[in-house]
């Protein structure tokens, strides 16, 4: 497996929780929370490429429950889609079918209520997603 950090973005119409992984890809770490409809998403998102250099990034799926394709995944895609657009990263869908809901059952567990931190569910989340793309990628090199 390529030596470097990757990012993982959990998108939503609202926010977009982001999360990275050291350069061993052992540690996956919140990150940030970003603004789906701020104008300035992508140069936000340029920032932390610029800074963070991954060598991947991960985009949440999010699949039915069945496995089929949602209206949420389809923006996921787009979403995804752009990022390969603007940067020179190659970048992969993660089925994160159940991530947002196990971040929020482990928020609650915590005791955190779910509603005063909606940001911090959503990098768990990414998170997640994050820890499933690398033991997909570790997987392959096995």
């Amino acid at each position: 497996m390529q030596r470097g950090r990757r990012i993982a973005f959990d998108y939503g119409d609202v926010r977009i929780g982001v999360a990275i992984s050291d350069p061993d890809s052992i540690l996956s770490s919140p990150l940030t929370t970003l603004s789906s409809g701020d104008p300035k998403l992508f140069k936000h998102i340029s920032e932390l490429i610029s800074e963070h250099e991954p060598v991947a990034i991960y985009v949440g799926e999010p699949l039915n429950l069945s496995g089929e394709s949602s209206t949420s995944a389809q923006k996921a895609i787009s979403f995804a889609q752009e990022l390969r657009t603007q940067f020179n990263v190659p970048v992969s869908m993660i089925d994160e079918r159940l991530s947002t809901v196990s971040a929020t059952n482990a928020m609650r567990e915590s005791g955190v209520n779910a509603k005063d931190a909606r940001g911090k569910i959503d990098m768990a989340a990414a998170v997640a997603i994050l820890e499933q793309g690398l033991a997909i990628e570790k997987a392959k090199h096995v």
